[in-house]
């Protein structure tokens, strides 16, 4: 089970994560797409994929703050969780990519384990987002189990 959790202020993240969803599950991987991300909802024994863009000055996008701030203040234990991060963000900004920094962050402090991937997209770049998760996605499923 792949959990894709979603940050998407303006809708690229959002449209990125649809993208990547469908190539997963036309690949035989089961996916939930989560828009806003809720701890209940989400699967412990599963590789989490946070797709997310950084907004304002490096913040998180509005619909997965709260997500941040469940992780932040309950120190959730999730050391049955893989995860990797794919982050938008504008290298014009010196807080570039920093709201998957921020995930990253939480996910390590509560013991989810990194899949050593993340990817940071500059919207600046002449290819689309989801154009570059697509061509990054081989090395994520290469790291994640088959489906069967």
């Amino acid at each position: 089970m792949i959990e894709i959790l979603v940050g998407s202020q303006m809708g690229a993240a959002e449209y990125t994560a649809d993208q990547v969803a469908e190539t997963l599950a036309q690949a035989g991987y089961e996916v939930r797409l989560h828009l806003t991300p809720e701890l209940e909802q989400l699967s412990r024994n599963s590789t989490w994929l946070v797709i997310t863009s950084t907004y304002g000055a490096g913040d998180l996008p509005d619909n997965i703050q709260p997500f941040a701030d469940q992780l932040a203040r309950d120190q959730t234990d999730l050391t049955t969780i893989s995860y990797a991060v794919i982050t938008l963000g504008d290298s014009s900004y010196d807080t570039f990519c920093f709201a998957g920094l921020k995930m990253r962050q939480l996910l390590d402090k509560c013991q989810a384990k990194y899949l050593g991937l993340s990817l940071d997209i500059d919207v600046q770049q002449a290819d689309l987002p989801e154009d570059t998760a697509l061509a990054w996605l081989p090395q994520f499923t290469n790291l994640v189990a088959k489906p069967s």
